[in-house]
């Protein structure tokens, strides 16, 4: 009864994290502009008070170059790519010649039609194309399981990349050269990084996550921590997460021994647990994991999609 009375307490503290960290602000809470990085790479980071409407704190920048501007991931929503479009436009007047999507999630690409519709031509790894294709119109119609309601989502619509590769690819433009970067099998399968050798910047897309509790339920560790084992050995200064604030090869470091030890820990108490457990397991993965401000409410998602998956 005593174990029972404690899994209870611990179900209904994971909700009210999770409706805290998800739900509780307003779609106009985060970063309020385009932060510089380098000379012309811009990007949002440190979002606060991740709410779904304002992409989960999904970070997206900008590569301005002498033939036009290279943007990096696009946000959830129409309304959300606006408001990037209008900070570009503060930032630079010249044309948005590409997108690149690192990834397919919602909250990296829904804003793509706000970009092709302007004539951008959005790029991406092949599988993101295939996993788009599969998932995005799907999730875009049921998207209140992801907390947005009809009005977050108006005008959304979805544009897939029409140019992709497989290994890797390159962007001259003109006085920079834009390196994307396959990293295999991370996050997610289709996930690539943007990379600029000549000012030492990397976009991970959501291979870093930093101060935020990262979604695992389609990641393959193994593969992840080769991914961040790679970064640790690029000449990079400056990194810019999928999730949070500017980083560095230390928070790659963090990254890498946060996904090791939820990995061994969540494989530990699923051995023989039931599906009624998730919430008890995230409880004490909270307890064991280093403290992360943002998303606490994706441990129990984690748990639900991959380690009690039957």
């Amino acid at each position: 009864m005593k174990t029972m009375s404690l899994r209870w307490l611990c179900t209904v503290v994971l909700v009210l994290t999770a409706f805290v960290v998800l739900f509780a602000f307003g779609p106009e809470a985060g970063a309020a502009g385009l932060t510089k990085i380098a000379d012309n790479v811009y990007s949002y980071v440190d979002t606060r008070q991740s709410a779904p409407p304002n992409s989960f704190g999904a970070n997206a920048g900008i590569i301005i170059g002498k033939k036009g501007v290279v943007v990096v991931d696009t946000l959830i929503s129409a309304k959300q790519a606006r408001k990037f479009i209008k900070d570009i436009g503060a930032v630079t007047g010249k044309p948005i010649k590409y997108v690149i999507n690192t990834h397919g999630h919602l909250d990296h690409t829904f804003g793509n039609y706000e970009f092709a519709k302007r004539g951008a031509i959005i790029i991406a790894q092949k599988n993101c194309l295939l996993n788009m294709k599969k998932h995005s119109e799907s999730a875009l119609k049921n998207a209140k399981n992801f907390g947005l309601t009809l009005k977050d989502m108006k005008g959304t619509k979805i544009a897939y990349p029409t140019l992709t590769f497989t290994e890797g690819m390159e962007i001259d433009l003109g006085d920079q050269m834009v390196e994307l970067v396959n990293t295999g099998y991370t996050h997610t399968d289709d996930s690539i990084m943007v990379y600029l050798p000549a000012s030492k910047v990397l976009f991970t897309g959501d291979v870093l996550f930093t101060s935020y509790h990262p979604f695992l339920g389609e990641g393959d560790i193994p593969g992840w921590t080769r991914g961040l084992d790679n970064i640790m050995k690029m000449d990079v200064n400056k990194i810019i997460p999928g999730h949070g604030p500017l980083s560095s090869k230390k928070d790659v470091e963090d990254m890498k021994n946060y996904l090791l030890a939820f990995d061994a820990k969540a494989t530990e108490l699923a051995v023989s647990a039931k599906s009624n457990d998730a919430p008890y397991i995230a409880s004490e993965l909270l307890k064991a994991l280093p403290q992360r401000p943002e998303g606490a409410g994706l441990v129990l998602w984690n748990i639900q999609k991959k380690y009690l998956k039957k």
